[in-house]
């Protein structure tokens, strides 16, 4: 598929360069013919259209032969003055030709030099204008081309090395959970690990997509917090509201997770009557996730991995959404407070 839209886009620039040229190669018997109207054409008349037709066949030679040759070697690479006395040679040799195709095309009227050099100068000396600025503003536009085409191969590199980070932390977690219920010896092992399943089919097949619905992201986090629920029991109080009033929107994946998992690891332990509070909403196309647990001021250096996932996503919300979102991290009183508001596409 790459290669036929490559090969139509290249058909399609040789048509419009046959397209321009045969509108310039036109241009004298179309004046010619405004020229009849008062009387047919003369011999001489025909004689130097003819002429002009050839000609112009070595301004397109002019045109082509600086935009492929002498302005990449010699224009881009600063050596002017090779540059200038190329086309010299160059117009020397198109007089030169001129001169002969009119001794044989025209016996009429005598062949003057200087007429010549004025008659054939002028469109020569356009046509290799013409040709630095094609030249140069198509180079410009191609190379803001690739420009662009590398930013966005690094950006859906990073963003891919980030997800790869936060994955794993994130599973680590979970199966450290898995081990206290195995130690707990509890009935709810075997839903735990459904719910897991169920977890690691989200990771390994939805996340490779560049958005998902917002109604998966947040079927995940249920799921992350129902097994949260299981290991902690009455020992934590968690105050859940997830409002889904608009579930169509596309977000993308594992961007919530990290915030929810940071205040599971940071927000219990030895806090006394740890409290984490989730609340989200998804309303006129925004959205406000809003994420706030206590913690303890000496948990800031709890372990070397502690912050991976706040970092990453907050890496990933940058190239994501830019301006369209803001994300505020409040540590008041004891409580660490994440609220993140992303603004949809209408």
């Amino acid at each position: 598929m790459q290669l036929n839209f490559t090969s139509s886009k290249k058909q399609q620039r040789i048509a419009l360069h046959v397209l321009v040229w045969a509108a310039l190669f036109s241009l004298p018997y179309i004046f010619a013919l405004q020229a009849e109207e008062g009387g047919p054409r003369s011999e001489l008349v025909s004689k130097i259209l003819y002429l002009n037709t050839v000609m112009n066949v070595f301004w397109a030679l002019t045109f082509y032969l600086n935009t492929l040759v002498l302005i990449p070697r010699l224009l881009y690479k600063r050596k002017i003055g090779f540059f200038v006395v190329a086309n010299i040679i160059l117009l020397t040799g198109i007089l030169f030709i001129n001169q002969w195709l009119y001794s044989f095309l025209i016996t009429e009227q005598p062949y003057s030099f200087s007429k010549a050099i004025i008659f054939n100068g002028v469109p020569f000396l356009f046509f290799v204008l013409i040709g630095i600025t094609f030249k140069t503003v198509s180079d410009r536009i191609r190379m803001e081309r690739v420009t662009k085409e590398h930013e966005s191969e690094n950006l859906k590199t990073e963003l891919s090395f980030l997800r790869s980070q936060i994955s794993p932390h994130f599973l680590f977690n979970v199966l450290n959970n898995m081990v206290a219920l195995v130690r707990m010896k509890s009935e709810e092992l075997e839903p735990t690990i459904l719910k897991l399943s169920s977890l690691m089919q989200y990771m390994l097949y939805e996340t490779d997509e560049e958005k998902v619905l917002l109604k998966s992201e947040v079927d995940y986090l249920r799921s992350y917090i129902d097994l949260q629920k299981l290991r902690f029991g009455d020992r934590l109080a968690l105050n859940i509201n997830l409002d889904l009033t608009e579930d169509w929107h596309a977000i993308e994946p594992m961007l919530l997770i990290p915030f929810v998992e940071n205040a599971f690891k940071h927000g219990t332990g030895m806090i006394e009557d740890p409290v984490i509070d989730i609340s989200l909403q998804a309303l006129d196309n925004q959205l406000t996730f809003r994420v706030k647990n206590k913690y303890l001021e000496e948990d800031k250096a709890k372990d070397k991995v502690s912050g991976i996932g706040l970092a990453n996503v907050q890496r990933r919300l940058e190239l994501l959404y830019g301006k369209n979102h803001s994300l505020d991290i409040d540590t008041t009183d004891a409580w660490f407070t994440v609220t993140l508001k992303l603004a949809f596409e209408p």
